[in-house]
């Protein structure tokens, strides 16, 4: 089985989202050791950010009239949404920034989409664990409530537009053991990383198993 594993965090070995993908995908060698993992770290080796609008671009050119820089961002355009769609199930690790999704999956997703056929569910059927993380709190009552504007981007394009068969962990106030002003909720950043992790296994092990 093979496993497309995207990572996006650009803070390395102290990421939370990171933290979560490896639980969910400890639980999912346990349980499957052949598997096989393709991996892509989008922050630690990014996405040329003109590659999307020069890929969009040749499309309405002959393709023996690219230039090289034409050929190079079509070719990996076309690479990106081959890794989606020759994976058989997907582990996507995508932090929250700036209240919304960094420009680093954007510019995966928007090149994907470019390298694909118009329309295409690119993860169509397949059983996709998106973890995402924020560093602040955004619930119900909360002073930020409502400046998310990251998950419900990823699940229109993950669950909508490409067709997953999503399962969501979300893990809030990450930064609260490293700010002082969060302090009064370090119990509840606690408790909340305890919930991610468990459905992190639980997600990793179940989906493994279909």
């Amino acid at each position: 089985m093979t496993v497309l594993r995207i990572d996006s965090s650009i803070q390395g070995p102290a990421s939370a989202s990171s933290e979560l993908a490896d639980v969910a995908e400890a639980e999912w060698t346990a349980v499957r050791p052949g598997t096989a993992f393709i991996r892509r770290h989008l922050a630690a080796s990014p996405l040329p950010a003109e590659a999307w609008a020069t890929a969009v671009l040749a499309g309405f050119t002959p393709p023996e009239q690219w230039t090289a820089e034409q050929r190079a961002a079509r070719e990996l355009a076309t690479r990106l949404a081959s890794e989606l769609r020759d994976a058989e199930a997907a582990i996507l690790a995508l932090p929250l920034y700036n209240w919304g999704v960094s420009q680093h999956v954007k510019t995966w997703m928007d090149l994907a989409m470019a390298g694909g056929e118009q329309g295409e569910k690119l993860l169509e059927g397949k059983p996709t664990i998106v973890l995402t993380t924020r560093g602040g709190g955004y619930g119900p009552g909360t002073p930020r409530e409502g400046w998310d504007h990251n998950t419900a981007f990823l699940r229109r394009i993950i669950e909508d537009v490409w067709g997953a068969e999503l399962v969501l962990i979300e893990r809030e106030l990450t930064l609260a053991a490293v700010t002082p002003a969060m302090a009064p909720f370090m119990e509840a950043a606690d408790l909340m990383k305890k919930a991610a992790h468990e459905a992190a296994t639980h997600a990793g092990r179940k989906l493994a198993s279909r």
